[in-house]
């Protein structure tokens, strides 16, 4: 490498105390990579952390900021295409280069012509967080931003939970905890799995991840835990689980027979929803078929989910027998009308009537991250703050693309007729939506839409590929930062292990000059460097600490100590329990101040795909003759999302540099796949490949390929080119779940699977674009 490419590669003595959002550990540069050594008190740390070893100096990384040649010339119009040339340009060019293009779209077009995108998991670190940076500098230089709500991972859940039960971080994180299942909970619905692999992650950091030994710690006392999932491994072997593959999307009908059983051989606690429910009456004619003649029975339900009728009658009556609890994911509202099952979930729970007890009742998406099950600190943790949006525009997040494609178009939402903005602009600063996004192919031709993109990122992503201008980011271990989380008891000294790459900055330092050049460098900065800065980010946590008598010390002794304790509140169940306890004087922050079976909010809105009271709906994409199997594009193993994909852990797991597809052995036989072939999977959207593992793990009739590789199109083709690494999102559909939410869908789709037989294409993911 020439100097550019590695200002510094001298060995390190020192290990450095840092963060990542899956797992706490330290560093050391040895010369050409990191050393890794994950926290010394976590009983389970994430492999994960693996992929910062080969990451710091690889081909992927952006060594000085960059410009699209055809946007620079501009004479013409030019659809942006990956395989486009970029020229290199000095920082104090491309910043005024930058600097001028915001300042033209402010004065023509005004703050709501700019989408400030990055959605995205970004930093560990409360200060170097990219969204909290854009979206501060935003805020400041432009008066606003049209902005993104909800998420693509809880997207429907986030929307229906505060209709029916409350907020969805009381309820997936402030309720039932690991240590009330290991202590109490006899018996865990688990609906779409609590996989490891998810749990393994949690936005800001965690230093222990205590999942496998709280299920494994039920499981000896006696706890039976029921995976209902097509994939077996959803479930940790730990908890001892008994597998019920179901079929894709179809739970609900399963929680309705569930239900159904508990109703008609009154086993039910009538007298729970009778005092904290509003509604049953109206449900229960629903589930007895008295308007539709069909009782959604057990012998109703096993015709839709493939469980036979007497598994599920037995279940039903296991279910009043001890504590129990009931437990849905984020995958199963990642699928139109995503709202049905996290309300089901909740309705079944009800009429057992357990919610709000130790271990029992309804708890949403436990597992689906390191953040639930556990106590939130009882101090708060640093925070940036991104000052006031003068915008009021804002879109669902997984409608970005209808956004760019359809301006000015209406569309509904929660109850509300909105409509969307025209968007010149778009700022991404971390983030990736070539992973999150469904149909990639659409995505492209939305991303053509705007007059600029402009990205900050640490790697040539495929989102920094389709950009205009890149400005080259540091990673959090070429920065010093604070790692904290709200339900992590340890907060981290994120300090630099590595020297910058190249000529990447902070994000708050290319911010800061662009704020210079546009005339609000005081009112961004504050007057504060770097480490001004952390330190007064420092100081609400450390007068909490002092406030309540814990240790306190100042920022430049916890920066000495690498480390600092946070205290946790109370395990006390949350608004649920205090629900439970008095559900007068603690009312619930629904309309009607309980549970809300039927909601006369959702019946206004009058909407058919999502009625008032949870309901059947299957999806109107089924397999068929031309695409039989289903695709589950859940969560990869091998790192978050799609951060640090060419990191040496989740190389270590791909076949031939590809992802990796998994599909039963019978659908192999009859398409003559082995294990390692190279397959390639299509519908009408579009295609990719994959490389083939055989397994019982995988039900019959599915396939599972993860999300987070590398959008890689076939170059020289265009309409729908061939991704050849293996991102399953140039399939998934992007519609929203519902009217209410309009969540992702991008959990499940249908498809076929051929193997290849061409000539395999080379990879070219991680390759930086030419330059021209």
């Amino acid at each position: 490498m020439n100097s550019l490419e590695q200002r510094m590669d001298q060995a390190r003595e020192d290990w450095s105390p840092h963060s990542a959002h899956w797992g706490a550990f330290a560093a050391r540069w040895n010369g050409a990579t990191l050393d890794i050594k994950p926290y010394e008190h976590d009983p389970a740390p994430s492999p994960m952390l693996q992929n910062f070893t080969t990451a710091m100096r690889h081909k992927a990384r952006i060594l000085r900021p960059m410009v699209r040649k055809a946007w620079l010339e501009r004479s013409a119009p030019a659809p942006r295409t990956f395989e486009q040339k970029f020229v290199a340009c000095p920082w104090d060019e491309v910043l005024d280069l930058l600097a001028g293009e915001l300042a033209r779209i402010r004065t023509e077009y005004g703050a709501a012509a700019v989408y400030g995108g990055s959605y995205g998991w970004a930093s560990a670190g409360r200060f170097h967080h990219a969204q909290s940076q854009v979206h501060r500098f935003l805020n400041i230089a432009f008066g606003g931003y049209v902005r993104s709500v909800n998420s693509y991972s809880a997207g429907a859940s986030a929307v229906i939970l505060p209709h029916i039960l409350g907020g969805f971080e009381g309820i997936s994180r402030h309720n039932v905890t690991w240590d009330q299942i290991a202590e109490h909970t006899d018996t865990v619905l688990a609906f779409g799995g609590m996989a490891l692999k998810n749990s393994d992650v949690a936005s800001g950091g965690i230093s222990r991840h205590i999942e496998r030994d709280a299920m494994q710690r039920a499981a000896r006392r006696g706890a039976v835990f029921y995976g209902i999932a097509p994939l077996r491994d959803d479930m940790p072997e730990a908890a001892g689980a008994r597998w019920m593959p179901i079929k894709v999307g179809t739970d609900v009908a399963l929680m309705l027979a569930l239900a159904h059983k508990l109703l008609v051989e009154n086993l039910w606690d009538s007298g729970f929803v009778a005092r904290y429910c509003t509604g049953f009456d109206i449900f229960e004619r629903y589930l007895l078929g008295r308007d539709d003649h069909t009782p959604k029975d057990a012998a109703w339900a096993a015709d839709i989910t493939g469980i036979p009728a007497d598994t599920i009658v037995d279940i039903a009556r296991r279910l009043p027998r001890g504590r129990t609890l009931i437990t849905v994911s984020h995958s199963l509202q990642r699928a139109q009308y995503g709202e049905q099952p996290v309300w089901m979930g909740a309705v079944l729970a009800a009429m057992l009537g357990q919610i709000g007890l130790p271990g029992g009742g309804y708890n949403y998406a436990l597992g689906a991250l390191g953040h639930t099950g556990r106590r939130l600190n009882a101090v708060p943790i640093p925070t940036l703050s991104q000052g006031k949006n003068g915008t009021a525009e804002f879109i669902p997040v997984a409608r970005v693309a209808d956004m760019l494609l359809s301006p000015g178009q209406t569309f509904e939402y929660n109850g509300r007729t909105m409509r969307y903005p025209d968007i010149k602009l778009v700022y991404w600063a971390g983030g990736n939506p070539f992973h999150h996004h469904q149909d990639i192919n659409r995505l492209r031709r939305a991303f053509n839409v705007p007059q600029t993109i402009v990205v900050h990122e640490s790697a040539w992503t495929p989102m920094a590929k389709f950009a205009d201008i890149v400005l080259p980011a540091t990673m959090t271990l070429e920065r010093d930062d604070i790692g904290a989380a709200g339900t992590d008891p340890r907060l981290v000294a994120m300090r630099k292990a590595v020297d910058p790459i190249g000529e990447a900055r902070d994000d708050f330092d290319i911010f800061a000059a662009l704020s210079r050049r546009l005339g609000v460098e005081q009112a961004f900065t504050e007057g504060r460097d770097t480490r001004q800065w952390l330190a007064h980010l420092y100081e609400p946590t450390r007068r909490a600490l002092a406030d309540a008598g814990w240790d306190a010390p100042d920022f430049d002794e916890f920066w000495r100590r690498g480390e600092l304790a946070l205290p946790s509140a109370p395990d006390d169940g949350g608004f649920l329990r205090a629900f439970r306890n008095d559900p007068v004087k603690n009312k619930l922050p629904t309309p009607s101040g309980k549970i809300e079976i039927y909601s006369k909010t959702i019946a206004g809105f009058d909407y058919d795909d999502c009625p008032p009271h949870p309901a059947w709906l299957p999806s109107t994409e089924l397999p068929d003759s031309r695409h039989p199997l289903t695709l589950i594009a859940n969560q990869p193993a091998t790192r978050l999302h799609s951060q640090l994909d060419f990191g040496a852990y989740s190389q270590s797991k791909k076949i031939a540099g590809r992802e990796v597809v998994r599909l039963n052995p019978a659908d192999a036989a009859g398409r003559g796949i082995s294990d390692g072939d190279i397959v390639r999977l299509f519908n009408d959207r579009g295609a990719c490949l994959a490389a083939a593992a055989v397994t019982e793990d995988v039900m019959a009739g599915v396939v599972q390929l993860s999300t987070g590789a590398w959008y890689d199109p076939q170059a020289g083709t265009a309409g729908h080119p061939l991704c050849v690494h293996g991102n399953p999102n140039v399939l998934t559909r992007d519609i929203g779940t519902s009217r209410l939410a309009q969540g992702c869908c991008g959990q499940v789709t249908v498809v076929d699977c051929e193997k290849y037989r061409g000539s395999v294409p080379p990879i070219r993911a991680f390759d930086p674009p030419e330059q021209g």
